[in-house]
């Protein structure tokens, strides 16, 4: 046995440790989160928790409709099906999303093969405030099954973890640069002024 193979044992145990773990924070937050909303004591309980679960991740820029659909949709996730949501990235600015493709360019050697995995900032839902990349890949199942329901739906093929909110289920790319019918009205412009 490889050391990869038995290392994978005790990465699993210590996932179901720590959610266990924030589950028992919890529940043990919900008194002091009654005191402070009594209609929202298990809601603010439960983000404290994941909060301190995954203390990096940072829900400053979402738009208000995102923040609220995320934090509710990962209650539900929480209460109902025992399952932890942690936010990897939400908001970037364009400065920091330019970054990011750039570095994507020349990691691949061209524009066209950077936009199978990354965005420019005037196309990205990160710079706009939309976009989710969420963990762990059990958290991303969930948000797939249920978040329809609060306007978050998985958006490429190739991202189990980039979800966007949408008023409208969107139709699923392959990947991030694939046309969309948002490209349709330019190309029937030019066609347009062609006759």
């Amino acid at each position: 046995m490889n050391h990869r193979e038995s290392s994978r044992p005790s990465l699993a145990i210590s996932a179901e440790v720590l959610a266990a773990a924030t589950r028992l924070i919890a529940l043990l937050l919900v008194p002091v989160a009654f005191c402070r909303a009594p209609r929202r004591a298990a809601f603010l309980a439960c983000q404290w928790a994941l909060g301190l679960r995954f203390p990096a991740e940072d829900l400053r820029g979402l738009t208000p409709e995102t923040l609220a659909a995320f934090t509710h949709a990962r209650a539900e996730a929480f209460w109902r099906d025992g399952q932890l949501i942690g936010l990897t990235s939400g908001y970037r600015d364009a400065a920091e999303q330019q970054r990011i493709f750039a570095e994507e360019v020349r990691r691949t050697g061209s524009v066209a093969a950077a936009l199978h995995r990354v965005l420019p900032p005037e196309r990205s839902g990160h710079v706009r405030g939309i976009a989710l990349d969420v963990r762990p890949t059990e958290g991303a199942r969930w948000l797939e099954r249920n978040g329809g329901r609060y306007g978050l739906y998985r958006v490429y093929d190739n991202e189990w973890w980039h979800f966007e909110y949408r008023a409208v289920e969107p139709v699923r790319l392959p990947h991030p640069g694939a046309p969309s019918w948002h490209d349709a009205p330019a190309r029937c412009q030019i066609y347009a002024d062609e006759s």
